[in-house]
């Protein structure tokens, strides 16, 4: 079976009408959650599968589109109502093609308020909606410069919460609106996420904290080199055992194969090992062509077993609402 963990909403132009009409009227206007009729999500839902059945995908993880969730909006009643009604579309999807959509939540994070404005969504997607996960952005404020690391005790509540009802996180940005486009975003706030985690008790104090990071790690496999000079350094370290020090820290975490080049994916795989790697595509999505995953990883030469944690062991271990 192959499980593409990283999918987002398939759904028609008409889904966004609802914003509009939010962000003209505030909040009196209300959750205007039928703008899409069932039956226009559902034909989405079936245009999505025709595209993973021509590159063999049994099911994908579907979750909102990161970068339309207006988490630095105001108000934040708004960005609650948003969120909501993406997660109800996937909701829907879902139940009428089970076999083939399972659920991962957006969170309605706000920027400058306390994390636990997202639990009551939290517990109704997971609880109520039948969702695996949840979208964790770690970077609420969108590019203002105000979001709290992650290691910061800001998200300690969210992580007991995650922690406590087994419930794993996809780590991924929303939108940016300073210099950078979301691209750009999502990989910097990957790889300071990472370094700021890993450099924290996080683990320590949530062990059972499951943290996927997108796009093969932000740009932290990749430049390994230098966060292992800077462990020897700071801490007095021989090569060697800084490089094991980092990398047993970095395989707390686990990753995805949204790289779309088969030289990524293989130094990915070096570094953090095939068991900690989940199959991901985002298809239809950013890899504008390059998200035909599958044959690039069966032409790295893994062994069959390493495959197969991909394309399907490691995702039903990190998402244990999948059985």
């Amino acid at each position: 079976m192959i499980i593409d963990s990283h999918a987002h909403l398939v759904a028609p132009p008409a889904i966004n009408a609802a914003w509009t009409q939010m962000e003209s009227a505030g909040v009196y206007n209300g959750r205007t959650r039928g703008q899409v009729p069932d039956a226009a999500l559902i034909e989405s839902a079936d245009r999505q599968i025709a595209l993973m059945d021509e590159v063999g995908t049994d099911v994908q993880l579907t979750s909102p589109r990161p970068y339309i969730m207006k988490h630095s909006y105001k108000p934040g009643q708004l960005v609650e109502w948003w969120v909501a009604n993406h997660n109800d579309a996937i909701a829907v999807q879902a139940n009428a093609r089970p076999d083939r959509i399972r659920g991962v939540a957006g969170l309605p994070q706000q920027d400058g308020a306390p994390v636990s404005v997202v639990f009551d969504e939290l517990d109704r997607a997971i609880n109520d909606l039948g969702f695996v996960g949840v979208l964790l952005n770690p970077d609420p404020g969108e590019g203002n410069g105000r979001s709290p690391l992650m290691e910061d005790e800001y998200w300690f509540p969210l992580y007991e919460k995650l922690e406590e009802m087994d419930v794993p996180a996809l780590l991924h940005c929303a939108g940016c609106t300073v210099r950078e486009n979301y691209s750009e975003h999502f990989i910097t706030e990957e790889s300071l996420a990472i370094t700021s985690l890993l450099r924290s008790d996080v683990f320590d104090r949530f062990p059972g904290l499951k943290i996927i990071v997108p796009h093969g790690g932000g740009s932290i496999p990749y430049q390994l080199g230098r966060w292992v000079a800077h462990e020897g350094k700071f801490k007095g370290m021989d090569p060697a055992s800084a490089r094991e020090a980092y990398v047993g820290r970095l395989r707390k975490l686990w990753f995805d194969t949204c790289l779309y080049t088969p030289e990524a994916l293989n130094l990915l795989i070096g570094v953090v090992g095939a068991d900690r790697v989940l199959f991901g595509t985002e298809r239809p999505g950013s890899g504008y062509g390059l998200e035909d995953v599958k044959p690039m990883l069966e032409g790295l030469g893994l062994e069959e077993g390493a495959l197969q944690a991909i394309f399907e062991k490691n995702a039903r271990t990190v998402y244990t609402r999948l059985a």
